[in-house]
């Protein structure tokens, strides 16, 4: 097995400003109805299973494809500080919760540390996300970071999917 090393991988970011307030994009990211409607993939429909919004706490969701094949991810908490910061450790996960690999990639990181910051400015809110494995083996942050345009385009769909949403509210 390969040693677990604590060099950093290069972090992700994505940024998007979003025609909507700041409390609004907080109660999104932080709400069981609202993270359902808008979180993963396009066309996938999601599913919550626990939003345990406190630091430890959990948000546990599976999606499913338009063919029925179910995915399950989770995020652990770390830090909450609203309306303008969250910290959680995003993984897959199985139906009970206990972190499982990607399915796409035996490589992927069982654990991506992201962080979210939102800023507003003129009743428009700045999200700047960004990520980075943590206890990840070197083979999993060369996968990471070959996933970086993979990432922009797949984060590029939800946060796209999160506009659509706010502007409907």
């Amino acid at each position: 097995m390969e040693k677990k090393n604590d060099t950093p991988a290069s972090e992700f970011t994505i940024t998007r400003i979003f025609d909507a307030p700041r409390q609004l994009v907080w109660d999104a990211w932080t709400q069981a109805h609202r993270l359902a409607e808008w979180w993963g993939p396009k066309g996938l429909t999601m599913k919550v299973a626990k939003l345990d919004l406190r630091p430890g706490g959990t948000f546990h969701y599976s999606m499913a494809t338009p063919d029925g094949h179910e995915m399950w991810g989770k995020f652990i908490y770390h830090e909450i500080t609203p309306p303008e910061r969250l910290v959680l450790v995003n993984s897959f996960s199985d139906a009970a919760g206990n972190t499982v690999r990607a399915p796409f990639s035996q490589e992927w990181p069982l654990e991506v540390r992201n962080v979210v910051t939102l800023t507003e400015s003129g009743g428009k809110t700045t999200l700047i996300l960004k990520g980075a494995p943590i206890n990840a083996t070197e083979a999993e942050r060369r996968k990471f970071d070959s996933f970086h345009e993979s990432m922009n385009q797949g984060f590029g769909g939800t946060l796209d999917q999160l506009a659509a949403y706010l502007a409907r509210q």
